[in-house]
């Protein structure tokens, strides 16, 4: 690997503690990174601290070309990124090549936004001022990101951060972090400032994240995790009063009617379910079939589970690459136990392969009662849970059953019908016949504790920007 070390003010920087980088599909050592400690997040913080200044006063048109050069240049280099997004996190090479093309589709959408953060010239009515609203940089910008989109997570965040004005420090995931050093490079040729985006891999993150959050420079923290976590974060960005951007969990319900066209739903289930090996926040959880069409849609969907190809993700004929780590396969296995024990049926997979590597078979359980663990929690990988229902009333209220909002989907021939449940489903984004929501020029984020704040969209950008407010007389 060409960078393992820290990347701070546009320079790579050694430390004397370093930890491993594994190859998930063989449980080879990929690398040895450096993990940052507390005087390097100082190091880091002096220097989007200085860039910045420079950065905020130029015009916005000068950062949008900055941002179109870095989309230029990942474009042309996908094929490298999807290759070292397959080494790390394991998933298949198709699966790898979707991320690094949706995560270079970030610099190009807020290329195009960045010169798009209009305010306001309005007349009071009863004062009879004139109300005067800009928006600006909101400050240096903390980047924490998950392992299961080591690409796309951080250019979802980079690309607004900068469009707005803000220098920023990453925190990539400690079982990724070479996707994101390998990105350095490529924003240095695309003239991005030394400074401006520092990476700190670390294993550390607890102590590295909270020393930063109480730093008086950091104006917002952005996070992508599990809800547990981004809980602790919000006390600690409390301190501070940090602007807090929170993308966290996700239990998706996927209600699929008696009148949706059977092979849409299918594909969409398929792909809401198997994009990202189901490692993702917005995988379908929870899949609700109406009794009526159960047995063919299961049927159907077993069919095209049982039909994937498990094994490296390097290998092209490949389809469903290793999960990232032990612990995650573990935890699949033990879902589908629990499941079964309490009643489900397992159409297909269900059985944890020899190693080398943390492989699980996509799998497809029907008849999964309420009681299940995998009902209740992210199952975060290939396991398709069926229930059935007959009433709309009923499985609307059981898919708001949950403190999770962030994604739903809906199966539905009748839009009417379809577009009247979507309005009454507690998520943040609903994909309506559709497998797929995710798109850099669309708000994303969810309700209740799958988190604040949206990424993507024009919203995206002002995540990382406040509102000033001027009155004035003439």
């Amino acid at each position: 690997m060409d960078h393992t070390d820290l990347y701070i003010n546009g320079a790579w920087r050694k430390t004397e503690t370093r930890f491993d980088v594994i190859n998930p599909a063989t449980e080879a050592v990929l690398a040895s990174v450096a993990s940052a400690e507390i005087a390097d997040a100082d190091a880091a913080l002096d220097a989007a601290e200085a860039a910045m200044a420079d950065w905020a006063a130029r015009s916005p048109r000068a950062r949008s070309e900055v941002l179109r050069r870095a989309w230029e240049l990942m474009t042309a280099r996908l094929e490298d990124f999807a290759r070292l997004i397959t080494l790390e996190n394991g998933k298949a090479r198709a699966d790898a090549m979707g991320e690094a093309t949706y995560a270079a589709e970030f610099f190009r959408w807020f290329a195009e936004e960045a010169v798009r953060a209009d305010g306001l010239l309005t007349h009071a009515p009863a004062s009879g001022a004139r109300i005067l609203v800009q928006h600006k940089p909101a400050g240096l910008a903390v980047l924490i990101t998950p392992w299961n989109y080591p690409a796309a997570m951080g250019t979802r965040k980079i690309a607004p951060a900068l469009a707005a004005g803000c220098g920023v420090i990453i925190k990539p995931a400690s079982e990724t972090p070479l996707t994101m050093l390998a990105l350095m490079p490529l924003l240095e040729e695309a003239g991005v400032p030394p400074g401006l985006v520092n990476v700190l891999p670390s294993r550390r993150t607890g102590a590295l994240v909270d020393h930063m959050l109480h730093d008086p420079r950091v104006r917002v923290v952005s996070f992508t995790g599990s809800t547990g976590v981004g809980r602790k974060l919000l006390k600690g960005a409390a301190d501070q009063v940090l602007k807090p951007a929170m993308e966290l969990g996700g239990n998706a319900p996927c209600i699929v009617f008696e009148d949706a066209e059977m092979e849409t739903a299918v594909e969409g289930t398929m792909l809401a379910k198997m994009r990202n090996l189901g490692e993702a926040c917005t995988a379908a959880n929870r899949i609700y079939v109406h009794a009526d069409i159960a047995e063919e849609f299961t049927r159907r969907l077993t069919g095209r589970m049982a039909a994937l190809k498990l094994g490296d993700g390097s290998d092209p004929d490949v389809d469903v690459g290793p999960l990232v780590n032990a612990e995650t396969r573990d935890k699949v296995a033990a879902f589908v136990a629990d499941a079964v024990a309490r009643g489900a049926r397992v159409e297909c997979g269900g059985t944890t392969p020899e190693g080398p590597g943390f492989f699980y078979p996509p799998t497809v359980l029907s008849n999964v009662p309420e009681t299940a663990e995998c009902v209740h929690d992210e199952i975060f990988g290939p396991v398709a849970a069926i229930q059935t229902f007959t009433d709309q009333e009923d499985v609307i209220a059981r898919a708001n059953a949950t403190e999770y909002g962030l994604v739903a989907y809906v199966f539905s021939g009748d839009f009417r019908r379809a577009l009247q449940v979507c309005e009454r489903l507690d998520y943040g984004m609903v994909g309506l016949n559709r497998g797929l929501v995710s798109d850099p020029a669309a708000p994303f984020g969810g309700t209740k504790q799958s988190g604040l704040g949206r990424e993507g969209g024009h919203e995206g950008m002002l995540e990382f920007m406040e509102s000033q407010y001027i009155s004035a007389s003439w």
